[in-house]
């Protein structure tokens, strides 16, 4: 399956950071250090307070600037939320030169805006700004005024007590935003695949809603054109002239076309009434899924339904997810199978389930460990695949994702010696027409 969605690292980090967000967080860390000044202040500890004070007022009035330039609702623009995070960065580490380097405890507190930007920015932007802090917390252990002390107390910190503090910081930045990067670009990955899932199901509901659609104006139609017949008959019975005569016989064979089309509309299951179009057997199911593949060169695909001696295969409901996701398993196995798939289903008297299975290579251990997942991209034998289809990270998400709304348990696993096999199984009460 394709879709044109940019599945990127960068694409999943566009403009996530909210004006109203920075703005917040700011507001939180100037606060803290007023409190922790006020507090180091109130000890009577020897500190250049008023250049602190100054320096925690600048950061103030930029956020006070921010709130009041832009709208809380806005996005920053990737450039624009660097910068604002890099004027944080800048006013920490004017306050931990101030207040005793990386022999303070609160030199930590870089942390934060490049974690920050590891959650909300392109990749490139937060190299920068990590490069910047773990300099900046470097340059720290050898330039800084001495820590705030007790008048008549003299404190010296070792410099190779401040350069492992340094390195310390740097390993915290490093591990930190890559831990959030991770996660950020996996949750966000999975917030998009999310929205393709819904944007697939919504066409499949809409298609499997133009079948019902057909039903009602076959029936709806049949009673008029009924009408429009006998009318014509009779008015060709008393035409009082030949051009009426022959208006009559044009109108009953254009009446008699309409009802042939509608006659070879409601052959189909997407014409019939409403009760039989939502309901069909498992046989009907397993060929609705395998019908546009059936002429595929190269491999046989074939269709059996088992179930417990005795018992009568049960009827299913029409559901556009079943559909669409054994259709995605089956494309996916035609392209990597040797020369058969079986398409079965299975039935007892608690669930009902069904499978693909292929005689290809199978999966890789790497990829059948994260199968689901919408960033697994390739299966061993691409190259060799008869459609030239080699992303399955998406269709497999997106099919995983459909059948577990309709309540289904979905497998996925290698056979021996060689082959692939997917299977979902439901209670039955799930997808029995009577279950609606």
């Amino acid at each position: 399956m394709s879709t044109g969605e940019d599945w990127s690292e960068s694409a999943a980090h566009r403009g996530h950071l909210r004006v109203r967000t920075l703005v917040t967080l700011r507001w939180l860390v100037v606060s803290g250090e007023t409190l922790m000044l006020l507090f180091v202040m109130g000890m009577g500890l020897s500190l250049p307070y008023v250049v602190c004070f100054t320096v925690v007022g600048a950061s103030a009035g930029v956020n006070l600037l921010t709130s009041v330039a832009w709208p809380g609702q806005r996005v920053f623009r990737d450039r624009e939320a660097a910068a604002q995070l890099g004027i944080d960065i800048l006013q920490i580490s004017i306050l931990v030169y101030l207040t005793g380097g990386t022999s303070n405890p609160f030199v930590l507190m870089l942390i934060a805006p490049v974690t920050l930007a590891a959650a909300t920015l392109p990749i490139g932007s937060v190299l920068i700004l990590g490069g910047v802090a773990a300099i900046l917390s470097t340059t720290l252990a050898f330039l800084s005024l001495p820590l705030p002390q007790a008048p008549g107390v003299a404190l010296t910190i070792p410099l190779g007590f401040r350069l492992a503090a340094a390195l310390a910081n740097t390993a915290g930045i490093a591990l930190t935003a890559g831990y959030v990067r991770q996660a950020a670009v996996e949750s966000a990955r999975m917030a998009l695949a999310l929205d393709v899932t819904q944007a697939v199901l919504a066409r499949e509901q809409r298609l499997s809603a133009l079948g019902a659609l057909a039903a009602a104006a076959a029936h709806e139609l049949g009673t008029p054109l009924a009408t429009i017949s006998i009318v014509a008959k009779e008015l060709q019975r008393e035409a009082p002239s030949k051009a009426v005569r022959d208006d009559a016989e044009l109108l009953i064979s254009q009446a008699e076309r309409c009802r042939e089309i509608l006659r070879r509309l409601t052959e189909t299951p997407a014409a019939v009434s409403d009760e039989v179009h939502e309901r069909l057997s498992l046989r009907q199911l397993l060929q609705e899924v395998i019908e546009p593949h059936a002429a595929v060169k190269g491999v046989r695909v074939e269709a059996i339904v088992t179930g417990a001696k005795g018992m009568k295969a049960p009827d299913v409901r029409r559901t556009p997810e079943i559909t669409h996701a054994f259709a995605s398993f089956l494309e996916n196995a035609i392209d990597f199978a040797e020369s058969e798939i079986l398409v079965s289903a299975r039935f007892d008297a608690q669930t009902i389930s069904m499978e693909v299975r292929d005689d290809g290579p199978g999966f890789a251990p790497e990829v059948l460990a994260k199968l689901g997942e919408p960033y697994v991209t390739t299966r061993p034998g691409a190259e060799g695949s008869r459609t030239g289809h080699i992303g399955m990270g998406l269709g497999f998400f997106i099919a995983k994702t459909l059948l577990e709304r309709t309540g289904a348990v979905v497998t996925f696993k290698n056979t021996r010696p060689h082959g692939a096999v997917v299977s979902a199984t439901w209670p039955r009460s799930n997808i029995e027409p009577h279950a609606l």
